[in-house]
């Protein structure tokens, strides 16, 4: 009996060693803790500065001056004296006219008047004896009176043959075609040698100012307060035209705001308004389309930031703010935000916040800074888009 006992005890002892020993070698290995990653982000400072607003509008470009040169009498085109794309100044001889059939009527006109004023000459004399013999009745008092009616009837003849001989001089000097304006001549569409009619519907060529131009552009409604006090500002309000985009595009010049018109378009809701521009360098051309940027005002020491390191959240905007090597939340409000900057309150010129890499980031989360992104200023102006 005492044997078996034995036996049972020393079978239970081996299985319980065969256990311990399974166990031992099958458990888990304990998990080593580590600190969590740092996350690689890019940073920016927040830059206080003065911040220019601007309007941005579609413009056209339009001449001052633009005459479209046309005859003023019948007759045959002579002469062309000036090449297309020639720039010309005000009283410049463009062009003449066959002038012989008006010079023959002016000089008809005129002997007509030698011959009016000849027999006015005769009739006063003769009136002056009248005047005579009527005084001591040597003639009738209708004799007189005849004689009186006579000189008044070859005065209005003199006259009209002086009236004659202007509008002839006037006819004659629509022969020579001068220019009104000062500009550029454009294509020309009538040769030498044709015959011109005042009733053609085509002239001969354009004259286009150049230096200075204009630029019309429309804006919304809601700008018209903005540009009263723009136009009555004693400073004269900056305009810019770029050609294309205006943050990609070309500067083409600087002008400055000149008129509003007087009422909105009631299909649009939208505003005229002209800028005018000095063109020195022709880079502005009648009827180019361009960007027109406005210079509205001045935010003063507004901090600045990239667009892209305002986040939104559930309830507000915030950014991750730099604190050693650890970021926190810090609650902002965004004043205006544009594809260029962002202009907002809650952080502090100087601070540094994240500008890239905060998908991975939450408070309190370990950062290192990538080396080519050291803490950097953000450029830009205020601009709102049309």
């Amino acid at each position: 009996m005492r044997r078996q006992t034995k036996t049972v005890i020393a079978v239970i002892v081996i299985a319980g060693l065969i256990g311990v020993t399974s166990w031992t070698l099958t458990r888990p290995a304990t998990a080593k803790v580590s600190a969590p990653a740092a996350v690689p982000v890019k940073v920016v400072n927040v830059v206080q500065e003065d911040v220019p607003r601007y309007v941005t509008g579609i413009g056209s470009v339009l001449s001052l001056h633009s005459v479209i040169i046309r005859p003023q009498v019948d007759g045959i085109l002579t002469k062309v004296l000036v090449k297309e794309g020639q720039a010309v100044k005000v009283g410049d001889l463009l062009a003449t006219i066959d002038d012989r059939a008006i010079r023959a009527t002016l000089d008809q006109a005129k002997a007509q008047l030698a011959q009016s004023q000849a027999q006015l000459d005769v009739a006063q004399l003769d009136l002056k004896r009248y005047k005579l013999l009527s005084d001591d009745n040597g003639i009738s008092k209708q004799t007189f009176d005849q004689q009186q009616a006579l000189v008044h009837q070859l005065k209005a003849t003199a006259l009209g043959n002086q009236a004659a001989i202007s509008a002839s001089q006037v006819q004659l000097s629509y022969t020579q075609i001068r220019s009104a304006v000062t500009g550029r001549v454009g294509i020309r569409n009538v040769d030498e040698g044709n015959f011109l009619r005042v009733s053609d519907a085509q002239g001969l060529f354009s004259v286009t100012q150049i230096d200075p131009v204009s630029v019309e552009f429309s804006l919304p409604q809601q700008m018209l307060p903005t540009l009263h006090s723009l136009i009555v500002s004693s400073t004269p309000a900056a305009v810019k035209a770029f050609l294309g985009d205006g943050d990609n595009g070309s500067l083409l010049g600087e002008g400055k705001l000149t008129l509003i018109d007087n009422q909105v378009s009631a299909t649009t809701g939208t505003i005229r308004a002209k800028a005018e521009f000095s063109n020195p360098k022709q880079l502005l051309w009648p009827g180019q389309l361009v960007t027109v940027k406005i210079q509205t005002g001045i935010e003063r020491d507004a901090l600045k930031v990239p667009p892209q390191v305002v986040q939104r959240g559930m309830e507000q905007h915030f950014a991750y703010r730099v604190n050693g090597d650890k970021v926190e939340v810090v609650p902002v409000q965004v004043l205006y935000q544009d594809s260029d900057l962002t202009l907002i309150t809650g952080p502090l010129a100087g601070d540094v916040l994240v500008s890239d890499g905060q998908s991975r980031l939450k408070a309190g989360s370990r950062i290192e800074v990538m080396s080519d992104a050291a803490p950097q200023t953000t450029v830009g102006n205020l601009e709102t888009a049309r």
